[in-house]
Formats: structure tokens, C-alpha cells, sequence
């Protein structure tokens, strides 16, 4: 079977089920634990996702949910936590001068890591292992809470700050995806479940913003940095949400891509042509999914695979689906990847 895997707004999570997304979601071990335990058993009743009767388990970062914190949260950025939304990163907006001052941390010893070491040993000691992850965003991501929208320019027009930035940021998320792959085995199952149906070890780089900038410019400037992550923490693998994948397949491609995330809208059948050897997980639109039919979710899941044209090596997903979101509308993703799959069989 073709796997599919979803992820739900925190809107969809509160509303439904109210659960909170303050801070004791994210940073106390019991609220924690509590919340993992509802949130597989919600998603096995609606969506037979899971297990049945899911038991307490030593988890150190939410599976369900999509964004991430950490690496904004350890370089000093301050976080908005509400009860209905993701943790939301205020940006520094730091000054060319505060810029280059910036230094990596020490991460073991820099909050909300060192808070989360000392809750993974407690549970190693009460469980015997720790599982879950934590999602650390990508290089340009993680980049612009930092300087802010100032970072677009400084990549053309001060190139030398934009290199101390993103060097600061791959340290840091190597440093901390280190301490919670020797601790878990895992770093990005946060980042997107369907890592699992390839390789749990892969680490998922979220490069949301590279769509933001061209090709040549994220091969110039940021690829040489993505090149070192991709080096240590491999097997490796890219989240690119935005509509033109294959316009980075040249500077993608230099990497040993294990999965690649292919944002809807980008052209399908180029990025299977030009990814032969990654893993594609074909992304369908939240948007689409809350306003349109049944039929057209069905349809639009269809569409995508056969435009992919492959039988294995290919999953589906959906991401942060917001709490008015037919239920209907899910089900026909998953219908339509089993009929695509018994089509091909």
C-alpha cells in the first residue's frame, strides 16, 4: 500500500479534542504524555491511524503536530505559546552590528535543551528508553528569526553576514538533532511522519523559505552549509512545501536525498524524473482539502500519483489541516491511494 500520513493544525487539535498548545504541551513530561496518549487514540478512532488502545510512553516532542521552537528558542528568540496555535517564534529582528556578535551555544546547557535532557533522563530511568523528536527547522528558516526579513537582502547584498548566520544555525541544529538521535535513534518524525515509512533515522530539513529565493541563490549561499548538515547528519532529507521543486533539483541533487517532501503544485512528473533514487512524499493542500468536495481530495490525490507514475518509493501526506476540515475529505486521500495502489498492483 502507498503510505499516507496527515498532520492537523493545533486548531484542529483544540477545538475537537481541546487540547492546549501552551507551554506545559511542548515542556512538561506528564502534559505531555497525557496529550500523546488522546492524540494517537483520536486519530485511530476517526482515521484507523495507529493502534487501538494506545498506552503512555516516554515521549520527549510531539509526532502530531507540525513546526517547531527549538533552534529559534535556543539562539535566544522569544516564543509565543496560545492555546489553539503552534508555538510561534517572535523574531529578533537583530541589527547588523547584534548579527556577527552572535555566537552558537552551548546546546546541553542552553534552555529549553537543557530542560529537555534532564526530562529525558528521568524518563530513561522510569521507562527504559525515550522516544519522539523535536522538528529544528531548516537553515533559512531558522535564519530569519533571527535578522528577520533583512536576511533576503543580506544574501545578495551582504553575503558575509548571511554565512556567519547560517553557519551559526547549522551548528546549532547538528548539535542539537546529535543529543536526540543518540537519545531516541530519531531526529525528524516531528518534521513529517512519513520518514517512517523509509527510514526513521532520516533527518528532514524544513526548507519552507528556499522557495522564497532562486535557485542560484540558495546554490551560492546556502546550499554549501546545507551540504555540511546533510554530511553529518545523515541519511538526509529535504521538506520543501513550496510550488517549484523541481527548479532546485540541480543544487538538491548534489545531496544523497533519502526523502524528499514535494510541495503541491510543483510539477510532479519532473520531480520523479529528476529524483529517481529519493523517496516522494506527494503534499496535497490544506486550503483544497478544507474548501473543496470529496470528490475533488479524491481527485487531487489521483492526479498527483499518477503523475508521479510510480508504484513504489512514493507516499502521500497532508499537513497542518485546519479544525473545519471535512472529515470526508480525509478519507477520500487515503481512499484514493488505495485505489491507486490496487490499480498499479
Amino acid at each position: 500500500m502507498i503510505p499516507v500520513n496527515v498532520i492537523f493544525s493545533p486548531d484542529w487539535w483544540n477545538r475537537r479534542f481541546g487540547v492546549s498548545f501552551e507551554e506545559p504541551f511542548y515542556l512538561d513530561v506528564e502534559t505531555r504524555i497525557a496529550n500523546d496518549v488522546l492524540m494517537r487514540r483520536a486519530l485511530y478512532e476517526f482515521f484507523a491511524i495507529g493502534e487501538p488502545h494506545p498506552q503512555p510512553r516516554p515521549v520527549i516532542g510531539s509526532r502530531h503536530i507540525a513546526g517547531g521552537f527549538i533552534i529559534p528558542a535556543t539562539l535566544g528568540v522569544p516564543i509565543r505559546f496560545m492555546a489553539g496555535q503552534a508555538a510561534w517564534p517572535t523574531p529578533l529582528n537583530l541589527d547588523r552590528d547584534a548579527a556577527r556578535l552572535l555566537r552558537a551555544p552551548d546546546v546541553a546547557k542552553t534552555w529549553p535543551m537543557s530542560a529537555l535532557i534532564e526530562q529525558m533522563d528521568a524518563l530513561q530511568s522510569r521507562f527504559g528508553y525515550v522516544t519522539g523528536d523535536l522538528n529544528t527547522g531548516g537553515l533559512v528558516n531558522n535564519a530569519v528569526e533571527l535578522r528577520g526579513n533583512d536576511l533576503f537582502a543580506d544574501l545578495k547584498e551582504d553575503p558575509e553576514l548571511a554565512d556567519h548566520l547560517l553557519a551559526i544555525v547549522a551548528e546549532t541544529v547538528v548539535g542539537v538533532s546529535r543529543i536526540l538521535r543518540q537519545r531516541t535513534g530519531t531526529t525528524s518524525i516531528a518534521v513529517n511522519r512519513s520518514i517512517v515509512s523509509v527510514g526513521p533515522a532520516i533527518h528532514l530539513t524544513s526548507n519552507c523559505s528556499v522557495s522564497m529565493i532562486s535557485p542560484r541563490l540558495y546554490e551560492s549561499r546556502v546550499l554549501p552549509h546545507e551540504l555540511r548538515v546533510a554530511e553529518l547528519l545523515a541519511p538526509y532529507g529535504i521538506h520543501h512545501c513550496g510550488s517549484n521543486l523541481q527548479k532546485y533539483a540541480d543544487a538538491y541533487n548534489r545531496m544523497d536525498l533519502k526523502f524528499l517532501d514535494v510541495g503541491f503544485g510543483s510539477d510532479i512528473e519532473a520531480c520523479s524524473r529528476l529524483f529517481p533514487a529519493a523517496f516522494l512524499n506527494l503534499r496535497m493542500s490544506p486550503v483544497r482539502m478544507l474548501q473543496g468536495s470529496e470528490d475533488q481530495a479524491y481527485g487531487d490525490a489521483l492526479q498527483a500519483l499518477t503523475a508521479c507514475g510510480r508504484r513504489e518509493m512514493v507516499g502521500v501526506c497532508c499537513i497542518n489541516m485546519d479544525g473545519d476540515t471535512p472529515d470526508a475529505n480525509v478519507r477520500a486521500m487515503f481512499r484514493a491511494a488505495a485505489d491507486f495502489s490496487a490499480k498499479v498492483a
